[in-house]
């Protein structure tokens, strides 16, 4: 209750009437007057009716303490122990919160970054946050339940925005173990078939068993190597790399019992391959306009190194000229199929045929350099369907197509079967989606029999024009027809004959986004990107196995024939698992040196220092035995001066919110006009003797 005036008249005139008052009164009792003091009083009470004076009462409601509670749910946080010791921690605290109605507790579910490329745990955010609107009076305590990995602390210097404890209730288990396996260094970029290194790192946190650690190396899915390697040290490994485009180096660490996770027991390391320089050796069985469009394909290519021969000289030919007066260069058989035949990454017959330039074991060496992983292709004309087809050689053993002696003479559009609109060599050729295809004419091809393999392209009546097939570890492709030169001349408008031969060759040499059958996988930041190749029919549901353990079935949609994507925004971060029948793939999605990841096991050393200096409590919440134990709330009046061990301090805020005020003017009413009455009276009185 308070005092105070609610005048009738401005404090200046009062001022006034009390100085006039005043002069009055003390000349008056200067002189002696009878009743002076009487008149004295009655202008007092005059004037304090004037002046009006009241009492005051606050009508105030007590406002609640804040207590924010910021639940740690990131990535680190889901392990099944964890998760459980979460859930029954925080019913535990809500059951001793709500005993307490003057405290109003804000309860957060902290889920980390989950729209960074770095995900990390950020409780200290979430809490400022959190706690925006309330002034800091009001805040008594926070309280956070998490493994204790917490990465935005605040550092000694820097203020936490009120005065009041930081609670840290920590849920792993003391003596905790983890191991896990790191990529140190590596290179993004390998020349194929050159020897590459990477240095990986094994990890123990926590009390380490000692000993090696067994750590399984696959290459694009295919296991290659055991080794073994020293916790704490850096572990070199050497391989080649195998193939142009994406290759994926994955290094599996053995889980051991009783460790926090095993989500962390794999790496990966992606390398790009790249073809130094692909050795190409092309021959050409005769003079023709076809043989110029090869070349000068080939030539234009700074990555290739050809080399180009066309037999201008068979044997049969005599005609008397002596050899030290020719000019032409003998033809290195040897050399080239016996000695080298291993250096060249692709072999070319342009129209080829058998006239005893090769012996016909060559041709047996040529099918053993297929069966072994080379690559072949046949260019084949007229030549192809007579007797001296290479078809009718040991060659033939890894042909897909055997000709029938005939040709086809007419003129045709070339088009893609229905495998060829799904196989990643003809999808999407320029002019293909067409009918007719929207290119020239052919007028001739090789008539074969029923071809093994898969014929993508198709000539006159249906008959196979491109067929493709493997041999051993090898490839081959048979393009029944000498006619694309045609398109390079741009006869009838032409086609794409620089993009059909340059796709046969890559897919010949096995690069990785030519396959039929492949399932990829890319991250574009947090997003997943999943592809799936196929000529067959629809592949089905792809299976994505998180970095936590968990599944998940992504539906794949047809993006063009044979092509189906997904794509879907992932809320964790590692390395991820895809699966689509026998097919399998691994992507890292975040960064691969994410704090999330470096450290799994709970600690209670992280939130200890800014706990102590707010005088808050830091303790386990999970004994050895898995039993909860939730430290009791003691709240407390006044500023927290000293740290409770046992208990958690919540500072009770002494803020108020007005919700009225009640006032009562003394010379109001009956009792004002009384004194008046009285005073006058009495100065009348005393004035009547």
């Amino acid at each position: 209750m308070t005092f105070d005036f609610s005048p009738f008249l401005p404090w200046p005139v009062l001022a006034a009437l009390a100085a006039v008052s005043a002069i009055i009164a003390g000349l008056a009792i200067w002189r002696g007057i009878r009743g002076a003091w009487i008149r004295t009083l009655a202008a007092l009470a005059m004037l304090a009716a004037l002046a009006n004076p009241v009492l005051l009462q606050e009508d105030r409601d007590q406002l609640s303490t804040i207590v924010p509670v910021l639940v740690d749910r990131s990535q680190s946080q889901q392990t099944p122990d964890r998760v459980k010791t979460t859930d029954d921690a925080l019913a535990a605290l809500k059951g001793q919160l709500a005993r307490f109605p003057q405290i109003e507790p804000r309860f957060v579910d902290v889920e980390g970054d989950v729209n960074s490329d770095v995900p990390s745990t950020r409780l200290f955010d979430a809490l400022s946050a959190n706690i925006a609107d309330v002034p800091p009076a009001r805040i008594g305590g926070a309280i956070m339940l998490t493994d204790g990995e917490v990465h935005d602390v605040p550092a000694a210097n820097q203020a936490l925005g009120f005065d009041a404890p930081i609670h840290g209730l920590i849920t792993g288990k003391a003596n905790e173990f983890d191991r896990r396996i790191e990529v140190i260094k590596g290179p993004r970029f390998g020349i194929v078939n050159e020897e590459q290194q990477v240095i990986l790192r094994v990890f123990d946190d926590g009390p380490s068993p000692g000993g090696t650690a067994n750590v399984t190396v696959k290459l694009n899915g295919d296991e290659i190597a055991t080794l073994q390697a020293t916790p704490g040290q850096d572990t070199p490994f050497s391989f080649k790399v195998p193939a142009g485009g994406s290759n994926v180096l994955e290094f599996s660490v053995a889980a051991l019992p009783g460790e926090v996770t095993t989500a962390n027991n794999r790496a990966v390391h992606v390398i790009d391959g790249i073809r130094q320089n692909l050795r190409v050796l092309l021959v050409s069985g005769e003079p023709h306009a076809g043989e110029r469009a090869w070349r000068n394909l080939l030539k234009s290519d700074a990555s290739v190194d050809l080399v180009h021969f066309t037999i201008l000289r068979p044997p049969e030919k005599q005609d008397g000229t002596p050899i030290n007066e020719l000019s032409l260069i003998a033809f290195p058989t040897r050399e080239l199929f016996v000695d080298k035949i291993k250096d060249f990454d692709l072999i070319i017959f342009d129209r080829y045929q058998h006239r005893g330039v090769l012996p016909l074991l060559y041709y047996d060496y040529i099918a053993q350099y297929v069966d072994n992983g080379g690559a072949l292709l046949i260019a084949a004309g007229p030549e192809h369907a007579g007797p001296d087809s290479i078809a009718l050689t040991p060659l033939s053993s890894v042909l897909p197509a055997t000709p029938t002696g005939e040709m086809i003479e007419k003129a045709f559009y070339p088009r893609l079967s229905e495998e060829g609109r799904k196989h990643p060599v003809t999808r999407g050729l320029d002019g293909s989606g067409e009918d007719p295809p929207h290119w020239g004419r052919w007028f001739r091809s090789v008539d074969v029999d029923r071809p093994q393999g898969e014929t993508i392209m198709l000539g006159a009546d249906n008959h196979p024009l491109l067929v493709l097939n493997r041999a051993g570890q090898g490839r081959v492709a048979m393009l029944l027809s000498d006619q694309g030169w045609l398109w390079a001349r741009g006869f009838e408008g032409g086609g794409p004959n620089v993009s059909l031969y340059r796709r046969i060759a890559h897919w010949l040499m096995k690069e990785p986004a030519l396959e039929e059958e492949a399932l990829t996988a890319r991250a574009s930041g947090r997003t997943l990107e999943v592809t799936r190749q196929t000529i067959g029919d629809n592949p089905g549901n792809a299976t994505v196995r998180y970095p936590s353990g968990k599944t998940e079935t992504l539906a794949l949609t047809q993006s063009e024939p044979g092509l189906y994507k997904a794509e879907k925004r992932m809320d964790e971060i590692g390395l991820f698992e895809i699966r689509n029948g026998k097919l399998s793939t691994l992507v890292h999605i975040g960064a691969v040196d994410a704090p999330e990841f470096k450290a799994m096991i709970s600690t209670t050393d992280v939130l200890k220092p800014v706990a102590d200096r707010s005088k808050g409590l830091v303790t386990r919440v999970a004994n050895e035995n898995g039993r909860i134990n939730v430290p009791p709330i003691l709240p407390v009046r006044g500023q927290v001066r000293v740290a409770d061990n046992d208990r958690m301090m919540i500072r009770m805020t002494s803020e108020t919110v007005l919700k009225g005020i009640n006032t009562l003017p003394l010379f109001a009413g009956f009792a004002g006009v009384g004194i008046l009455l009285l005073a006058f009276g009495t100065m009348w009185w005393r004035e009547g003797r």
